[in-house]
């Protein structure tokens, strides 16, 4: 009989939860699978995945907001389904594949190119590169120990000043702009606009995962499709934004209202919300009545989110090395290691650190995709398709030496001015620490008559894997199992026994 009771009274609780991002779909997947049979997910747009966007240029299909999996192994789950699900190549199954572990530093082939339009030899290049890696990797050994600087770019820039502050004039001036060019990438990898908004005790928290990273040959969306496969019918409502989510600690049958934009008033038992934290910053004071407490607030403005955005560019032909992987470009006159405010509307093209070659060529054709992050990204997002790819085409003309290169097709990404997003991902402030990032995923409440009405799951609330898919597919995992567990030892302790 105490069986019986506790899968009823599962089956028979009605959630919501709000977002079909992955996180929400994964969360949805999980509860179904147990037998809750009152599942809801309300979506804003009209289309489910979040940042997972697939998207078309000409004939290609790219990636609009995520694009790899990171680290393919058996520990990540992105990999995991998309094996099962039959959506990678054969080259990303192999074991070799899968044990590789690169640290989070992908061994692509690099071309390099400066301002004069001259390609430099990499053989002269890479000692210099790896010196920073290295000294990038030293950056994130001070979780839990004393800081000598507040952030990862002004230990980067101090260290870098020390190895080579005394180096001839040329010298000084190529390290400086090898060193230049790694910061941008390394904004882009974590979605910052600067290294010196990442806290330095935090920046170790982020754990990477073994497997040389992959992509989706047919799309990242293919992941969306399979796994909404797996809920019943109907379980998302699209362009459904929510307004204000109401909760409580009283001995009522349903604690929580969900009301939406159009009006519409939902009671549910538990409410997962899977927002990003770009939109939790901006509108956490509207979304949540009474507001959420003071501990979670402040660990909702020390975590960073930022601005990564892409920009696809088209050739009719290649003017790379037939093995690059990825180019950078180096600005000869970036010889300080400081940032400097700069006039957005003429130099916001400079923080493109390069492009990464979509491969293979047989699929994709000559097609490069440039990483800008930060406020020059943003700035981007507001000018025309024109502004852009006149800019762009000036750019690798200037890079190159060659006057006459033009691109085919120009496509961009506009993550921060999506309003549902506001950015691309999050990194660790400032101050921030693995509590804080704790409390980001802290349910509401914790104790009382009525606790987890209102639980929280998305890439920021990961502990170790935020700012990836698989860390927020794991968040929403997370939040399942917690109202799994909490049926089955509220109902009846013997049921986890059984």
């Amino acid at each position: 009989m105490d069986t019986v009771k506790s899968g009823s009274t599962q089956r028979g609780a009605k959630i919501v939860i709000v977002g079909s991002g992955v996180a929400g779909i994964s969360a949805a997947v999980a509860l179904t699978a147990a037998g809750f049979t009152d599942v809801h997910i309300l979506e804003a747009t009209g289309r489910s995945g979040g940042r997972i966007k697939t998207g078309r240029l000409g004939d290609n299909i790219v990636e609009i907001g995520a694009n790899w999996i990171h680290g393919p192994s058996e520990d990540n789950p992105v990999f995991c389904l998309a094996r099962q699900y039959g959506l990678l190549d054969p080259e990303a199954l192999t074991p070799e594949n899968q044990t590789m572990d690169v640290g989070g530093h992908p061994p692509w082939v690099p071309n390099y190119f400066t301002s004069s339009g001259r390609k430099l030899d990499v053989e002269c290049i890479l000692p210099l590169q790896m010196a920073c890696l290295e000294i990038l990797d030293e950056s994130s050994l001070f979780e839990g120990k004393e800081e000598p600087f507040p952030s990862v770019g002004e230990f980067i820039h101090s260290k870098a000043t020390e190895k080579w502050g005394d180096a001839d004039t040329v010298t000084r001036s190529l390290v400086f702009s090898v060193v230049s060019n790694m910061l941008k990438v390394e904004c882009c990898v974590n979605g910052t606009h600067s290294l010196d908004e990442i806290g330095l005790g935090a920046f170790g928290l982020y754990k990477t995962l073994p497997g040389l990273d992959c992509t989706f040959p047919k799309g990242y969306e293919g992941l969306i499709k399979n796994l909404l496969l797996e809920l019943p019918p109907d379980t998302v409502k699209y362009n459904c934004p929510v307004r204000c989510i109401e909760w409580n600690d009283t001995e009522t049958e349903s604690p929580v209202v969900v009301e939406c934009e159009d009006g519409t008033r939902m009671t549910a038992d538990h409410v997962i919300v899977t927002v990003s934290l770009g939109y939790l910053k901006k509108h956490h004071s509207t979304l949540f009545r009474p507001p959420l407490p003071l501990h979670k607030l402040h660990s909702i403005q020390k975590q960073g989110f930022g601005t990564n955005n892409k920009i696809f560019v088209e050739f009719d032909s290649a003017w790379w090395d037939d093995d690059c992987e990825v180019m950078h470009f180096l600005w000869e006159d970036e010889n300080l290691l400081v940032d400097k405010e700069l006039d957005l509307q003429s130099s916001w093209i400079k923080k493109l650190f390069g492009f990464t070659v979509l491969k293979p060529i047989e699929r994709y054709g000559h097609l490069l995709c440039g990483w800008m992050a930060g406020h020059e990204s943003e700035y981007m997002e507001t000018l025309s398709d024109q502004e852009v790819t006149q800019a762009i085409t000036q750019l690798i003309r200037r890079f190159t030496g060659n006057p006459i290169l033009t691109p085919k097709r120009v496509l961009r990404s506009q993550w921060f001015h999506n309003p549902w997003t506001c950015g691309s991902y999050s990194f660790p402030g400032k101050g921030c620490s693995l509590q804080d990032l704790k409390n980001l995923g802290e349910p509401l409440p914790t104790t009382g008559s009525q606790p987890l009405q209102v639980l929280f799951a998305g890439e920021a609330t990961h502990p170790c894997f935020f700012s990836t898919v698989h860390g927020a597919l794991l968040s929403g995992r997370r939040e399942a199992d917690r109202l799994i567990s909490h049926f089955n030892t509220s109902t009846d302790p013997v049921i986890s026994k059984l």
